[in-house]
C-alpha cells in the first residue's frame, strides 16, 4: 500500500526487544494472534448474549421497562463513549498492560453481573463490563499492528480480528439459549472467566508491549470533553432507535456536537492531543472511516429487521432466528478472511468495492420479500449472507487501511477510531433504517385499523408488529396480516436505501482508493 505502509519499517516495540532483521512472524506472532482472537470473540459475544436470556433475567430481577433497556444497552453505551480516551490510554501506558488490566476488570465485572441480586446492580456491572471492554477493543487492535510487521499477514491478522468478533457477536444469541437450557442466565457472564485466565497466563509471554516514546500526561479536560462528546452522543442516538426523534434525544445529541467543538479546538492546541486531528489529513484514512461507517449503518438496520422479520413474520422462536443468522454469519467470517488474501492480487480498493457490489445485491434481495415466508426465509438470510460478506471485508480492509495510514505511536487512537466509528454505524443503522421502516409501518398499518378497535388494541397495532401480535387476540386475524405485510413493506424500503448507499460506497472506494497498491510482502 502507498499510504498505508510506508511507516512499516518503523513499527517496533518500545519496551522489548526488537527483530529489525527479521520481518516475517513466526510461531509466537501467530501464536499471539490467536490470543488476542479470544478476548475479541468475547467482545462480540457480550453484545448479543442477554437477546435470549433477558425474558428469564426479568422474570428473577423484575427490572422496569427502563431497567430493562439499561440492562441491554450500558455495555455497548460505554463501549463506545470511552473508545477513544481508552486508545489512547494505550498509547501512552501501553497496549499490552492496558489490556491485562481490562481483561482482570472485565472478569471482575462479569462476576458481579453473574450474581447480580437486583437491576440496579446489573446495570452497574454491565456498564462496568462496557468500560472494560473499551480497553480491550483498541489494545487487541493496535497490538496486532506491532505483531505483525508484514503488510500482508498484517492485514490477514486485521481480517481474523475481525472475522472473530463477527463470530462472536452471531453466536451470541445461540450461545445464549443453550446455556439458558442447561443453567440460570448469570450462567451467559461467567464464560469472560477461562479466556481472561488464559490471556492473563499466557499474554506476558505471547504478546509484546509497546507504548508511544515521549508521551506527556493523559490530558485529563481533553478526556472529559471527550466522554461529554461521546456520551450525550451515543445515548441519543439509541433513544432514537427506540422511541423516535424525541426532544431528549435531539437536545443530546446537540449537547455532544457542541461539546465536539471544544474538543476539537482543545485538541488542535495540545502538543500532544487525546485525538491527534492530523491524523484525518490523510485521504486514505478518512475515506476508509466514512467507508466503515456508512456499511455499518446498513448492516445494522440489516441485522435489526431480518431478526425481526425472522421472529415476528415468519415466526420462528428467538433460538431458531438466532441460529439462522448465525448461519448469515458465515459470510462475514468469508470475507474477513478472504479480503487480505485476495487483497495480495487486486488492489484493496478494488476488492472493497467488489465486496460492496455484492452486499448491495444482498439488500435488494431484502427489496424483494414478501409476504410468502418460504422464499421470504430464503431471501432474507442469502440477503444478510451478503450483506456480512461485505462487512467482513470492509472490516478487515478498512481497519488496515486506518491503522496503517496512522503513525506507530498513534495507532491505539487509530484503532479506537475504527472502533467507534463502527459502533455509531450499528446504532445509527437500527436508528435511521428502524425508524424509516417504523414510519412506513404506521403509514400503512393506519389504512387497515378499523374504527371500531378499543383504545388499547389500536394503539398497539398502530405502534409495531410486536405491539399488533401482542393482542392478536383482540384484533381480526385479517388486521394481522395487514401489519405483517406492513412490516414488510417498511423492511423493503429500508433494504432498497442500504443498496443505494451501499452501490454509491463501492464506487466511491474503487475511485478514491485506486492509488492503494496490492498487499505486497515487506522488503526488509
Amino acid at each position: 500500500m502507498s499510504e498505508s505502509n510506508i511507516d512499516l519499517p518503523e513499527r517496533q516495540t518500545a519496551t522489548s526487544g526488537t527483530r529489525p532483521d527479521v520481518n516475517r512472524a513466526g510461531l509466537r506472532e501467530w501464536s499471539g494472534l490467536a490470543l488476542l482472537s479470544l478476548p475479541t470473540a468475547l467482545l462480540g459475544l457480550d453484545l448479543t448474549l442477554l437477546h435470549l436470556a433477558l425474558p428469564a433475567l426479568a422474570a428473577d430481577l423484575r427490572p422496569s421497562s427502563t431497567e430493562a433497556l439499561w440492562i441491554m444497552d450500558a455495555y455497548g453505551f460505554m463501549i463506545a463513549g470511552f473508545l477513544i480516551t481508552m486508545g489512547t490510554l494505550g498509547d501512552r501506558i501501553g497496549r499490552r498492560r492496558l489490556l491485562m488490566v481490562g481483561a482482570a476488570a472485565f472478569a471482575v465485572a462479569s462476576i458481579f453481573a453473574a450474581f447480580s441480586s437486583g437491576a440496579v446492580m446489573l446495570i452497574a456491572a454491565r456498564a462496568a463490563l462496557g468500560v472494560s471492554a473499551a480497553t480491550l477493543m483498541p489494545s487487541t487492535l493496535a497490538l496486532i499492528s506491532n505483531i505483525f510487521r508484514d503488510p500482508r499477514q498484517r492485514a490477514l491478522g486485521f481480517g481474523v480480528w475481525a472475522t472473530m468478533f463477527g463470530v462472536g457477536y452471531a453466536l451470541g444469541p445461540v450461545v445464549g439459549g443453550f446455556l439458558l437450557e442447561l443453567f440460570w442466565w448469570g450462567a451467559a457472564f461467567l464464560i469472560a472467566l477461562p479466556i481472561v485466565l488464559l490471556l492473563l497466563i499466557l499474554g506476558p509471554f505471547l504478546l509484546p508491549e509497546h507504548r508511544a516514546a515521549n508521551s506527556e500526561k493523559l490530558d485529563l479536560p481533553s478526556l472529559a470533553l471527550s466522554l461529554a462528546t461521546m456520551l450525550p452522543v451515543i445515548y441519543g442516538i439509541k433513544q432514537i432507535a427506540k422511541y423516535g426523534f424525541a426532544t431528549d434525544a435531539l437536545t443530546a445529541i446537540a449537547v455532544g456536537l457542541a461539546v465536539a467543538i471544544l474538543f476539537i479546538r482543545r485538541q488542535r492546541r495540545l502538543s500532544d492531543p487525546l485525538l491527534d486531528m492530523t491524523l484525518f489529513s490523510s485521504k486514505t484514512l478518512c475515506v476508509a472511516l466514512i467507508i466503515l461507517l456508512v456499511g455499518l449503518v446498513a448492516v445494522g438496520g440489516a441485522m435489526l429487521l431480518v431478526a425481526q422479520y425472522l421472529q415476528l413474520v415468519a415466526g420462528y422462536a428467538p433460538f431458531g432466528a438466532g441460529l439462522w443468522m448465525g448461519l448469515a454469519a458465515l459470510g462475514m467470517i468469508a470475507g474477513g478472511v478472504a479480503a487480505p488474501l485476495v487483497a495480495r492480487h487486486f488492489r484493496p480498493g478494488h476488492v472493497v468495492a467488489a465486496s460492496l457490489a455484492l452486499s448491495a445485491a444482498g439488500y435488494l434481495l431484502m427489496a424483494i420479500i414478501c409476504g410468502d415466508t418460504s422464499s421470504g426465509v430464503a431471501l432474507a438470510v442469502s440477503g444478510l449472507t451478503l450483506a456480512y460478506f461485505g462487512n467482513g471485508t470492509i472490516a478487515a480492509l478498512g481497519t488496515d487501511l486506518v491503522v496503517g495510514s496512522a503513525p506507530p505511536e498513534k495507532a491505539g487512537s487509530a484503532s479506537a477510531m475504527t472502533e467507534t466509528v463502527q459502533d455509531l454505524g450499528i446504532s445509527l443503522g437500527i436508528a435511521i433504517l428502524g425508524s424509516i421502516s417504523t414510519a412506513i409501518y404506521r403509514h400503512w398499518i393506519a389504512r387497515s385499523a378499523p374504527d371500531n378497535l378499543g383504545p388499547a388494541a389500536h394503539e398497539a397495532v398502530s405502534d409495531s408488529l410486536w405491539g399488533a401480535l401482542a393482542v392478536r387476540a383482540e384484533v381480526p386475524a385479517v388486521l394481522i396480516e395487514d401489519a405483517r405485510a406492513a412490516f414488510v413493506a417498511g423492511f423493503n424500503t429500508a433494504a432498497v436505501l442500504s443498496a443505494i448507499a451501499v452501490t454509491m460506497l463501492a464506487v466511491l472506494s474503487a475511485l478514491a482508493l485506486r492509488h492503494i497498491k496490492k498487499l505486497e510482502p515487506s522488503s526488509e
